[in-house]
């Protein structure tokens, strides 16, 4: 089944709907840790955000496929240092659904108090897992309305109390600007900063659906969510602070928006902001799911998380995947009860750790993939005063909630686990296998038939076929592939492929070196093949369906600027050198 391909509008509400949501959380916590100052440092996490859009930009532009930051690791540095990127970026994820529509139920409960908040969060979770099963053009049909719904009532809200302050004066403004300030400006600048991070949640979402964008979309994505937090997270902050005394704004931190409602338009505006802040967060939800399925999707291509994941309903949804992915987020959502602290202060440990592994991807794509043509650059000093603001917003959370930590941890490390497991799983089924011969070698029928069965699922794991493309490489560079291979992928067998044009040949050397090879690595099956043709997409479909091999098992060496294809239009093909 063809991918839909969403244009700047649909991409945009997808993950604008996520970042744009904040407001209605952000103002109130920023405002809780930095009272007076909280627009301030609202404002310099919009200028750390203005960096990474270029950061974004850079490494999204050069490898255009699903995944982002372990997208951008993968074809870097290591599997592993990937798939650590991967799980961070999968419980932030989590965290941020069940934040969503943990908010929108409070939001939906102060007009119908009847509410029951965690069993209302649990079916809203449910009902958003049935709208992904359907399909990526139909939830974003609904992203979209709920996107511009939301934005027009962002702006009705922010007239409104405009209007509220000019006519009542300023005296609730410049009381709250004279309340002393916990400890020093600067600490409070300093929290208010670390607190007001979770107001970009969703920025990383657009890069794990970039395939499901037409061209040239991804960059307006970034540039439309950078405008939104930019212009409204700090206004509405200092709009709550120029009408409502601090005292009250921190009693009313989870409806904050909806309070500003009332107290400056009346009920009709408290229903408004009410009703649109449950749909915004739902949509929030919906961002979650569609962008932790491109991710895990991906992840279980590339072997990391069971290939049981990959199994597809009759629209070409990946089902399983959002069915544990809710199941996962309703267990979250009874653990941490749905308290805004705690899963904020979860869901910003792991975000924030994968804006610092993206950069690092960013790095490593400068250093060892500077010929691969990307539409823009992020410069060196740019990269490090980004890294630098991110950390400090991590160090900041860990202090303002260390026990969070601790929960962070429950989920974070039984997760990696299960992929240590994916990726070690041969040497862990070989200590089993010497495990077993070691208590019971007379081979009793239950062990013998264990055997058996490890023997054979070890066979079957390193029986997959890996193919690397080649028409000029050396053997330091073929040695390299090789290497990249033996410690990162389950395999031992391999072939080297040249695509030759017409009747001209590979070089006699690279035969050569390819013998030299296959003596120098007697654990891996090297096969050279002299394949006919031109290389290009349409060669890597045809290699794929003819050899039984899914294209991301194919790699190839970093283009240069001369190559004639982009590298999203090769498919899955992943870049090792």
């Amino acid at each position: 089944m063809s991918k839909k391909q969403l244009n700047e509008l649909a991409a945009t509400a997808i993950c604008g709907n996520d970042i744009s949501s904040s407001c209605l959380y952000v103002s109130a916590l920023s405002i809780v840790y930095a009272g007076q100052y909280a627009w301030i440092s609202l404002l310099l996490v919009s200028a750390i955000l203005f960096l990474y859009r270029k950061i974004y930009g850079e490494v999204v532009g050069a490898l255009p496929l699903n995944g982002g930051a372990y997208n951008a690791l993968l074809n870097t540095t290591k599997k592993s240092t990937a798939s650590f990127a991967a799980t961070l970026t999968v419980l932030s994820y989590m965290a941020t659904a069940v934040i969503s529509s943990s908010e929108a139920i409070k939001y939906a409960h102060s007009l119908w108090s009847g509410i029951p908040i965690v069993y209302a969060t649990i079916f809203l979770l449910f009902i958003f897992m049935g709208l992904v099963i359907m399909g990526i053009g139909e939830s974003s049909k609904v992203a979209i309305f709920i996107f511009i719904f939301h934005l027009s009532s962002l702006i009705i809200l922010c007239f409104f109390s405009l209007y509220f302050l000019f006519s009542n004066g300023f005296d609730v403004l410049i009381e709250n600007f004279k309340a002393p300030v916990k400890g020093s400006i600067a600490t409070a600048l300093f929290f208010g900063f670390a607190a007001a991070m979770l107001g970009i949640s969703g920025f990383e979402s657009s890069a794990n659906y970039v395939e499901e964008q037409q061209d040239g979309v991804f960059r307006k994505t970034l540039k439309n969510m950078w405008v939104i937090v930019t212009v409204f997270n700090p206004l509405l902050a200092f709009l709550a602070l120029s009408i409502i005394p601090l005292a009250t704004i921190t009693t009313n931190e989870d409806t904050l928006l909806s309070f500003m409602g009332h107290l400056t338009g009346g009920n009709w505006l408290l229903y408004l902001v009410s009703i649109d802040a449950a749909l915004v967060l739902s949509g929030a939800v919906l961002t979650s799911y569609v962008g932790v399925g491109g991710l895990v999707e991906r992840m279980a291509l590339d072997r990391i998380l069971p290939k049981v994941l990959l199994k597809k309903n009759k629209r070409g949804s990946s089902y399983l995947i959002f069915i544990a992915f809710f199941l996962l987020s309703t267990s979250i959502l009874l653990i941490t009860e749905g308290d805004l602290e705690s899963l904020a202060g979860i869901y910003t440990i792991a975000f924030l750790c994968v804006m610092i592994l993206f950069s690092f991807g960013n790095m490593l794509l400068k250093v060892n993939r500077k010929n691969l043509p990307r539409p823009e650059v992020a410069g060196w000093i740019q990269l490090l005063i980004a890294i630098a603001g991110v950390a400090i917003a991590l160090v900041g959370n860990i202090i303002l909630n260390p026990e969070d930590l601790n929960v962070f941890l429950e989920y974070f490390i039984p997760a990696m686990l299960v992929i240590g497991f994916m990726l070690y799983r041969i040497a862990i089924l070989k200590a089993v296998l010497f495990f077993l011969d070691y208590i019971t070698p007379e081979k009793k029928t239950i062990f013998k038939y264990l055997n058996v069965k490890i023997k054979y699922a070890i066979h079957r794991i390193n029986s997959q076929h890996f193919v690397f493309f080649t028409n000029h490489d050396d053997v330091a560079t073929l040695n390299k592939v090789l290497q990249y291979i033996e410690s990162n992928e389950n395999t031992r067998r391999l072939k080297i492929v040249s695509v030759v044009k017409d009747e001209t040949h590979v070089p006699d050397n690279l035969k050569l070196d390819i013998e030299v090879l296959d003596r120098a690595y007697p654990d891996i099956d090297i096969e050279f093949i002299e394949e006919p043709g031109i290389f290009g997409p349409e060669k890597i479909q045809e290699l794929s369906k003819r050899w039984h091999i899914p294209i991301n098992f194919m790699f190839i060496g970093s283009p240069g600027d001369k190559f004639p294809y982009r590298i999203e239009e090769l498919g899955d093909v992943r870049l090792i050198i």
